[in-house]
């Protein structure tokens, strides 16, 4: 899997921090959707939002789970300077957490982790988590933005987008992890924009247009933009242009 360097990817959510929760619709559903997961759950004493963002599944965390300690994790200091929420704050990597063995009953990270190596990622999920604690993840899946690939496979040979895991990876290495009473469950998610621009820029407010090795090293011309669009236009729905999520949810417990 191809990650960009994790400097870049500060740096981009650092720029995208101003305007991620206008752009951020589907990122909530997917928080509600994971929250679903944890229907059952007892009451944990402390819990993590690894790669918080802004904080916005923090806030449904803590009417959730009221009497919870609630840390937060993010890479990018300007994301955890606009969470609202009370908790204690940690600029750290999901890879290298910044936390003691075995402190947290429940690990939540809505799609936060297709930014990391996923092996390292989740051998620290199960580090910090205690005996029975309990992991509650949303990721991205291949299909993910299949329409901007799509819309750019004739124009160049670049990659416009991460590369994601499938669902099998997704449990073969939480087991490799060392993870039990493993679920992965997929569900699709659609954003609709009016027109190719407005795509675009919703995927650059949300820092989602870093893609590391293999991506345009200059400007896009006129002339490639142009074919880009017109590929996607062929794809316009009576809702507008379509962006597919393909959400994996990964359950386990430590």
């Amino acid at each position: 899997m191809h990650r960009p360097p994790k400097a870049r990817i500060r740096q981009a959510f650092e720029r995208a921090a101003p305007t991620y929760d206008s752009a951020a619709g589907i990122q909530r559903e997917i928080c509600h959707a994971l929250l679903e997961t944890l229907a059952d759950a007892a009451p944990p004493a402390a819990l993590l939002d690894a790669g918080c963002g802004t904080g916005y599944a923090l806030a449904l965390l803590a009417t959730r789970f009221p009497a919870a300690e609630r840390l937060a994790v993010d890479l990018s200091p300007a994301m955890l300077a606009r969470i609202a929420a009370p908790c204690r704050r940690l600029v750290g990597d999901l890879e290298q957490l910044p936390l003691a063995d075995a402190c947290l009953d429940l690990y939540w990270s809505s799609l936060a982790v297709q930014w990391c190596e996923l092996p390292p990622t989740l051998m620290e999920a199960r580090r910090v988590l205690r005996p029975g604690g309990r992991l509650a993840l949303a990721t991205l899946g291949p299909e993910t933005f299949v329409e901007l690939r799509e819309a750019f496979a004739g124009v160049d040979e670049y990659r416009h987008t991460l590369s994601f895991h499938t669902p099998e990876d997704i449990a073969r290495l939480a087991a490799e992890a060392g993870f039990a009473g493993i679920a992965v469950g997929r569900q699709r998610h659609w954003a609709h924009y009016p027109d190719f621009f407005s795509l675009l820029r919703a995927v650059k407010a949300i820092g989602a247009n870093q893609v590391g090795d293999g991506r345009r090293p200059h400007l896009m011309g006129r002339a490639a933009f142009a074919a880009a669009e017109a590929a996607a236009e062929r794809k316009r729905c009576a809702a507008g242009l379509a962006l597919s999520y393909d959400v994996l949810i990964l359950e386990a417990r430590r």
